[in-house]
């Protein structure tokens, strides 16, 4: 068990905005999540093989689009979301975990565990940011019995919403996306109730050490040239394009953001496109990564992680992948279906470019 200092958090966080890959929400709210949890108590984080694995745990997330200006969350919503959840269920919560790293979402449930005193398990349920819920659900959408239960709260004033649903996994999600965008595009989120003991095969297991490590590069590197060096030899970190932003699409949707970003140079264009996440990159129409590689978006000056709700026209960035191989991958990273959503939602293939090892 650790206890996550100011410093420890940090790092994760740096970690977290890295591997969000474009999505897992922004760098400046996830440490306005660290003070406000430290400021509550105590947040102890504890590895999976440490912990009861009867014990039930409860997934901690955020919903919405990462560009809309509207989103609100309170300490009380937090706090609200998760009694509202315990309510509905038949044991106590013993421990959280979040749905992905990001920016802010690797804080997701910090707040709750300082509070409530219940600890983190290093097992998130996915490594990397992803768009959809379901992606973070650890397979529980292909368990023909698993009823999902998800409490979630959002919004300020007129647009304060609190929700409680049970039901099967894409219907659930798809109402807490729905409250989401009642919400002003933003809901906190407690969901899919399991036992400890299925994180070890279906979950992340040490995916917060793996962004708390990213993080010390990002923080102990004195210039660009040393960061890069230390995520090639970390994670084996390929840059695949320099430039300008020549063109930016950005649609929000749904509670969604989606678009695509391009960089030209001469006869070559590199074209990356988003959906939350970056999902691929192609030089001249030739597929060069494919989600859930991690392709992330660096300053070309600075090596500071520009997501996709943060891009512009104009911005001079670096394109970089980091082979799926490299990071921790939950189950739900091995969903067919999911992939499918992807290439209806961007109009592109991505089963043809993905390890067939990889899908069900």
């Amino acid at each position: 068990m650790i206890e996550l200092t100011k410093d420890l958090g940090t790092a994760a966080l740096y970690g977290g905005i890295f591997l969000g890959g474009g999505g897992g929400g922004l760098l400046n709210t996830g440490m306005e999540t660290l003070d406000a949890a430290l400021s509550l108590g105590t947040v102890r984080m504890v590895d999976l093989a440490d912990f009861d694995p009867e014990a039930l745990v409860i997934t901690a997330s955020a919903v919405g689009s990462p560009a809309s200006k509207e989103g609100y969350l309170s300490t009380e919503q937090v706090l609200n979301a998760f009694d509202m959840i315990q309510n509905r269920l038949d044991a106590p919560v013993e421990g959280i975990i979040t749905n992905e790293n990001g920016g802010h979402s690797s804080s997701n449930g910090w707040i709750l565990a300082a509070a409530k005193g219940i600890p983190l398990i290093d097992a998130p349920c996915n490594g990397r940011a992803h768009p959809t819920g379901v992606m973070g659900s650890m397979g529980l959408d292909l368990l023909s019995r698993y009823s999902s239960v998800q409490a979630a709260a959002g919004g300020k004033g007129a647009r304060a919403i609190e929700v409680t649903v049970r039901g099967q996994m894409n219907h659930c999600a798809g109402i807490i996306r729905q409250a989401a965008v009642s919400a002003g595009g933003l809901v906190t989120v407690y969901r899919n109730p399991v036992k400890a003991g299925y994180l070890a095969e279906n979950g992340a297991p040490g995916a917060m050490n793996q962004a708390i490590q990213i993080g010390q590069i990002f923080r102990g590197s004195p210039d660009k040239e040393s960061l890069y060096k230390g995520l090639t030899e970390q994670l084996d970190m390929e840059v695949l394009a320099s430039g300008q932003v020549s063109e930016f699409s950005l649609t929000i949707e749904g509670g969604f953001d989606h678009g695509f970003l391009c960089i030209t140079e001469g006869d070559k264009t590199w074209k990356t496109t988003f959906w939350n996440e970056f999902m691929s990159v192609e030089l001249n129409g030739r597929r060069l990564a494919t989600f859930p590689d991690l392709i992330a978006c660096l300053d070309s000056k600075t090596g500071q992680v520009v997501t996709s709700a943060e891009m512009v026209k104009g911005r001079v960035i670096d394109i970089v992948k980091v082979p799926m191989e490299r990071l921790i991958l939950g189950a739900g990273m091995k969903n067919r279906s999911q992939f499918e959503l992807v290439e209806s939602v961007l109009g592109i293939p991505m089963t043809p470019y993905l390890n067939e090892g990889l899908l069900k």
